[in-house]
């Protein structure tokens, strides 16, 4: 199993696809690495030998920030929306997604089980006396 910028990548899987299990690399950035170091996408990670290995980690390592160097980078990030106050930082700090999606009805992943509230329900219908 090879492991490149920290993360063991998959044997039986192509290389184009293996290395996206690297945090940072997608589907473009996967094809332009092989470009780079002129590695055929569609080969086996288990069939690259020890020279491919090398070069990919040596392009990965130069040229991306992936793994745990972009992650602090992203959280750092948020960190100082949150810090200095902004409309995307207060979304944050509240656990409401931060992107504008609508949270009247959907966004049930980021705010949490539903909290029931007193008084509603059944009552609903029914005409006040």
């Amino acid at each position: 199993m090879a492991r490149i910028a920290g993360v063991d990548i998959p044997k039986n899987k192509q290389i184009l696809v293996a290395l996206q299990y690297i945090y940072g690399i997608g589907p473009t950035l996967s094809q332009r690495i092989l470009a780079q170091t002129g590695i055929n996408a569609y080969t086996k990670t288990s069939d690259l030998i020890e020279d491919e290995v090398n070069r990919l980690r040596e392009v990965i390592d130069r040229e991306y920030k992936v793994e745990g160097e972009l992650r602090k980078e992203v959280n750092l990030n948020i960190k100082r929306l949150v810090e200095i106050g902004s409309y995307r930082g207060i979304r944050h700090r509240h656990s409401l997604p931060v992107r504008g999606q609508r949270t009247r009805t959907n966004a049930r992943a980021k705010r949490g089980p539903r909290k029931t509230i007193a008084g509603r329900g059944q009552r609903r219908g029914v005409a006040k006396k």
